[in-house]
């Protein structure tokens, strides 16, 4: 398959841009009232009901070990589908559909998480954008 032919969800987290293989990527909603659950891990932040269907979210902010902040208008779950689960996962913002021409091998390391969090990092016109390994994180 051809680089510019994959196509991405790219995102934002606080300043950072991350994307998810568009194949992976069910559907893309606006925040929501989550059920919570007393004792969960801290980035987990409750479960949705998304038709029918209980779904957990997670916060990518807290798996990445970033300051939580209040939702914004911007805010959005993307629910991502791995191995027949489905996940969904809180971010600061949805930027586009990308695809990228060259797309590196990521670092052994990246601040505290292993570099195989992440497939590569995609290099687009206007900067770097890490790419996530869905099954690193689910």
């Amino acid at each position: 398959m051809l680089l510019e032919q994959t196509q991405f969800i790219e995102f934002q987290i606080d300043q950072e841009r991350y994307a998810f293989y568009i194949e992976d990527v069910q559907e893309i909603i606006k925040i929501q009232v989550l059920k919570q659950f007393p004792h969960a891990i801290p980035y987990v932040k409750g479960v949705i009901n998304l038709r029918g269907q209980i779904v957990p979210v997670v916060s990518l902010r807290g798996l990445f070990h970033y300051r939580e902040v209040e939702p914004t208008k911007d805010t959005r779950i993307i629910f991502v589908n791995h191995n027949n689960s489905i996940i969904g996962v809180i971010v600061d913002e949805v930027q586009r559909v990308a695809s990228f021409s060259t797309i590196q091998p990521p670092p052994e390391k990246v601040g505290d998480m292993k570099g195989s969090t992440f497939v590569g990092i995609g290099v687009a016109e206007d900067g770097l954008v890490a790419i996530i390994r869905i099954g690193q994180i689910l």
